[in-house]
């Protein structure tokens, strides 16, 4: 078998990048800060926000900064090996699913939005940035972190079909991922339950 091959390399990097993306990095985040650990704490999930609501700032942007990360480095593997558009999004997605439904969790994990910035990053720049600046708009408007990643996730396809329109069918996904695991945010903002930073 040619290790050098373009499909080894391709599931090699899938692989890497679910098993990365696996690793909550909220828990150990908590660990270092001496915080509660997230899961038990708002909506359950291990990510920058529940850890922000416990922790500030500080352990809220290491985790935020570590998820993204761990979503760029495979992507960005896969662009250096040359990998096609396509398999470079396969990766993408395994490593956003890898933090959905983490093997070293029993499976519970995040709701995928930093590890999504993390991949848009590597793939889509332009069109991440202009997500992330929604982001921050909505947030700054209305501070509430699941309405502010729901409006960006569903704004990625929009944008990158104008800006970026090779990495639409990936934004497409990615938006659909990210707004199932966030249904339960989505019945607390219809019923005006969801709670702000």
């Amino acid at each position: 078998m040619d290790l050098t091959s373009t499909p080894v390399i391709t599931v090699t990097l899938c692989f890497t990048a679910y098993l990365f993306g696996s690793v909550l990095f909220a828990l150990p985040v908590c660990r270092w800060w001496r915080l509660p650990d997230p899961r038990a704490l708002g909506s359950g999930n291990p990510g920058a926000t529940n850890v922000y609501r416990t922790g500030g700032w500080a352990p809220a942007a290491v985790t935020l900064g570590l998820d993204a990360f761990k979503g760029w480095l495979p992507v960005w593997l896969a662009g250096m090996a040359d990998l096609s558009l396509l398999a470079q999004a396969m990766v993408a997605l395994c490593a956003v699913t890898g933090h959905m439904i983490p093997v070293f969790y029993r499976f519970r994990g995040g709701k995928g939005v930093a590890t999504a910035l993390g991949t848009g990053l590597a793939l889509a720049p332009a069109t991440t940035l202009i997500m992330a600046a929604l982001w921050l708009l909505v947030m700054w408007r209305w501070r509430i972190s699941a309405l502010a990643s729901l409006v960006a996730i569903v704004s990625g396809p929009l944008v990158s079909a104008v800006l970026e329109p090779r990495t639409l069918p990936l934004f497409g996904l990615l938006a659909i991922l990210i707004v199932v695991r966030h249904r339960s945010n989505l019945i607390r903002l219809a019923q005006g339950r969801e709670a702000g930073l």
